[in-house]
């Protein structure tokens, strides 16, 4: 039979043990259930997202690798629980991964118009600053994407942390029909970044052969439209 312990402190050191042994098995309970819930965002398993919010799940929430849930909701595509998560009152659509990408940067990415629009509706951010919603359409070429935010007051010319326009990256990408597009909404192909570096000079080091043919052309008619006065000083 094991005796009482009845020295102060090794009361207290026995009691601290078991609250610790208490807090550890809180934590692992928490852990496993943590990857359940980041399981199901990604499976899109709006049943179980369903119940765990009514049950108070905060839509903040962070998996342990630090992805925000709706973010891998994004990414993964899980519309249906990507929009139960931007329903909640308290949620914060700009809330970010270790990369810095939030849900409307990661939708943009995947061409997800669906979700772009929804994330939009319920007041995204459109104009981030940094790396924005824009230079993730238009690095995989996602014309409609490209539109919506262009529809919806999208900068055309907003500039990375190192100066690299939307245009720049569709031209990297090789992406013709994006190029097109920013083109024709205004975008200007002058441009550089703070390498010096202009979207058709991206398209020949990426070895971009429609994005070159089409902004040598563009160049060549913004050069032949501009006045002879601004053409004799350029030269």
């Amino acid at each position: 039979m094991t005796k009482p312990i009845n020295h102060p402190t090794l009361r207290a050191l026995a009691a601290a043990a078991l609250v610790a042994g208490s807090l550890f098995a809180t934590a692992g309970a928490h852990a496993e259930s943590l990857d359940a819930i980041v399981k199901a965002v990604k499976f899109d398993d709006i049943a179980d997202i369903g119940k765990q919010l009514k049950n108070g799940l905060d839509p903040n929430t962070v998996a342990s690798n630090g992805d925000p849930l709706i973010v891998v909701a994004a990414r993964e595509k899980s519309d249906k629980v990507a929009a139960a998560l931007a329903a909640a009152p308290n949620v914060d659509l700009e809330k970010e991964d270790k990369a810095g990408e939030n849900a409307l940067m990661l939708a943009s990415l995947n061409g997800d118009t669906g979700l772009v629009t929804l994330l939009i509706d319920k007041g995204a951010e459109v104009n981030k600053k940094g790396w924005a919603p824009l230079h993730y359409a238009a690095t995989n070429g996602h014309d409609d994407v490209v539109k919506i935010l262009l529809d919806h007051s999208a900068y055309i010319d907003t500039a990375s942390p190192n100066g690299t326009t939307p245009l720049m990256m569709a031209a990297r990408g090789d992406h013709g029909s994006t190029v097109t597009l920013l083109l024709d909404q205004g975008a200007d192909p002058a441009v550089k970044n703070q390498l010096g570096i202009t979207a058709l000079e991206f398209a020949k080091h990426y070895k971009a052969p429609d994005a070159v043919e089409i902004l040598s052309k563009r160049t060549v008619r913004i050069g032949a439209s501009a006045p002879a006065g601004a053409q004799k000083g350029a030269q």
